[in-house]
């Protein structure tokens, strides 16, 4: 029923009545009157009683359509030529027209049969037939040209009506099937740029890259057909326009007539139209191609952020799992490089995570459309990148100070070592003389010095020390050593006390031991008095 409709309403072209078109028995030639009604001519035409009603109604029809509507509105001019022809056809012509013509008459005007019996028939026939004919409006019976000429000015008449007009019936058909055509191509192109411009606003992003970047392949291509047609369009619209003035621009002294101005007001409509339909298009577009563009960047960033996020996870896992701070010194050398080797091997992702967390932001200021979706992994990408650098510098300086502690422990282990062998060395015998005292607690006395250097001296401060990384086991074997310097300070200490007993009993002077009574003489002496 729809396309019933459409075929019903849809206006005649000359494509559609070409061959009565072609057979020239009515014409509009483009001249006008003194008031601007167009004028339809009905030349000569032997066989006008044999044209069917529906063709002579088609044709007449197309052609009151042609002017514009204020032309029309004024009324149309009817000239019948039957100046070679019988009164008979002088009736038949205007019974048909005051039957079947559609427009709004003004004026007919009749140029009677030259030969006298005829005319003097049709004198008699239009003054008795004249209400036959049914017309509201003057029909002006003229016996020439030159008559004629009185009403309407020969500019606006053919050479067949001794007018100055030119007019080219196949010209007249060629220019209206090219004029029809463009328009039909201009409202084809337009409803192709809707329907395109429809599918477009109607298309769902795709979620990832190969997607997207399909349907921007496809539209892109679609739009360049499209651009092309345009093209086309405005081309066949320039070459008609063209073809049109090519009279004026021929010859200076050419003009142009109502009918073929109207043309070319139609057409530079029509592409003045396009025009408009282009730059409407080549907006929509523009909003369209910059959203699939910016959707194949977030399926880009999105794919990237996926990938990313994975690698610095396993980082991740693999940092958390570096929780042994060691238990010697090897051991934690060993963890130190281990460290290292994770580091080196974090850098270049930890590089693509800023590298890709930059592009975000610059989407972001590119007034992207998924900023909401684009910010919060721009700040996860971050985020994990400071939770790596900082983790990393946490477990370098725990372990740092695990390698310190162990190379402090094992330095007091040497310590003790050491001492326990320097007190083991020292011979009883040869400490019995005061010199050999004396250089046993020299040796003692620079062994101990160096026991400040190993900072080892004061437990309560070793243990604030390093009370982060003091678990269990390794305070256990801190307490050991801890003990063990102890114990070799005890022993340093006991052996110093002994040291300086045998020193101190090797410089006592000798004191003068009087003799006994009965060893003496007896024999009196002289009372001496000595000094105390």
């Amino acid at each position: 029923t729809d396309e019933i409709m459409q075929q019903e309403i849809r206006p005649l072209v000359a494509v559609d009545i070409i061959e009565q078109l072609h057979r020239q028995f009515a014409i509009l030639s483009g001249g006008r009157g003194k008031d601007g009604a167009p004028i339809i001519t009905f030349p000569e035409f032997a066989g006008f009683s044999d044209i069917p009603d529906e063709d002579f109604l088609n044709v007449v029809t197309y052609l009151t359509s042609i002017p514009s509507l204020e032309a029309a509105s004024i009324g149309f001019i009817i000239i019948i030529d039957r100046r070679r022809d019988k009164w008979s056809a002088v009736k038949a012509s205007l019974t048909r027209i005051a039957g079947a013509f559609p427009g709004n008459l003004q004026l007919v005007f009749v140029l009677r049969p030259s030969r006298f019996i005829q005319r003097t028939i049709a004198d008699i026939g239009i003054k008795l037939y004249r209400d036959d004919f049914k017309m509201k409006v003057p029909i002006i019976m003229l016996n020439s040209v030159s008559d004629l000429h009185g009403y309407i000015d020969k500019s606006q008449l053919t050479r067949e009506l001794g007018g100055t007009l030119e007019y080219g019936h196949s010209q007249w058909i060629h220019h209206r099937t090219a004029i029809e055509n463009f328009a039909m191509t201009v409202k084809t192109t337009a409803q192709m740029l809707q329907t395109f411009g429809t599918d477009l606003a109607e298309t769902e992003l795709p979620n990832d890259v190969q997607c997207t970047e399909e349907l921007l392949s496809a539209h892109t291509d679609h739009h360049s057909k499209l651009k092309d047609e345009l093209k086309l369009a405005v081309k066949q619209g320039a070459t008609l326009l063209t073809c049109i003035r090519e009279p004026v621009t021929r010859s200076a002294n050419s003009k142009l007539s109502p009918d073929e101005l109207e043309n070319v007001a139609t057409v530079e409509r029509l592409l003045a139209q396009l025009d408009e339909t282009e730059k409407a298009f080549d907006q929509f577009w523009t909003k369209h191609h910059l959203k699939l563009e910016q959707c194949l960047q977030l399926r880009h960033f999105e794919h990237d952020f996926r990938e990313v996020k994975l690698v610095l996870d396993n980082l991740m896992e693999a940092q958390a799992g570096f929780a042994d701070i060691g238990d010697s010194v090897t051991r934690v050398e060993h963890l130190l490089r281990e460290q290292k080797q994770l580091e080196e091997k974090g850098q270049e992702p930890l590089e693509k995570a800023q590298s890709l967390a930059l592009h975000g932001e610059q989407l972001i200021q590119n007034n992207h459309y998924a900023v909401d979706s684009i910010r919060p992994k721009c700040v996860e990408l971050r985020r994990i990148c400071d939770d790596f650098t900082n983790e990393t510098k946490k477990k370098y300086d725990i372990l740092g100070k695990s390698l310190e502690l162990h190379k402090q422990l094992d330095k007091a282990s040497r310590w003790c070592e050491a001492g326990i062998y320097l007190l083991a060395s020292q011979a009883v015998d040869k400490c019995q003389s005061q010199e050999g005292a004396e250089t046993a607690l020299v040796e003692i006395e620079k062994f101990l010095v160096t026991a400040k250097e190993h900072q080892l001296s004061n437990p309560k401060e070793f243990y604030n020390q390093f009370d982060m990384i003091l678990t269990l086991e390794i305070k256990a074997n801190a307490q050991r050593i801890l003990q063990k310097l102890e114990d070799v300070q005890e022993m340093f200490d006991k052996r110093q006390v002994s040291l300086k007993k045998l020193a101190a009993k090797q410089t006592r002077p000798v004191q003068p031991v009087a003799p006994h009574p009965e060893s003496s003489p007896k024999r009196a002496s002289p009372k001496i008095t000595r000094p105390a």
